[in-house]
């Protein structure tokens, strides 16, 4: 069974930096490498957004709110995703959803918090 696992989220202030991760298991290495990843966030209240997707061959895509602060990497070394969020504001709270996306698969999500 594959499953998908974000780590990370925290309380942070404005101005600080978060390392999200996401690992997936029951998942060979071969094909986690071959798989398009993407990280969501849905705030209370809001619908959920995407923020930023990586290809296999590490193609990355960001929301317009999130480039030049966040970065998508992966290591399929790993099985793992990471989102690296700096110079986090209040509006980037949200639960954050890490996505497998040739089987659809969706973690539980991680919160993160930002606020003075």
């Amino acid at each position: 069974q594959v499953r998908v696992v974000e780590a990370g989220g925290a309380f942070v202030q404005p101005g600080g930096s978060l390392l999200l991760s996401c690992t997936v298991s029951g998942m060979s290495e071969s094909i986690f490498s071959a798989s398009g990843m993407s990280w969501s966030r849905q705030a209370p209240g809001k619908e959920r957004e995407l923020v930023a997707s990586i290809s296999s061959n590490d193609d990355t895509h960001y929301a317009t709110f999130v480039k030049g602060r966040f970065t998508i990497t992966r290591d399929n070394a790993k099985n793992t995703v990471y989102l690296q969020m700096n110079t986090l504001k209040p509006e980037d709270t949200a639960t954050y959803y890490c996505r497998n996306a040739p089987l659809d698969v969706w973690g539980q999500g991680t919160q993160v918090t930002v606020s003075s």
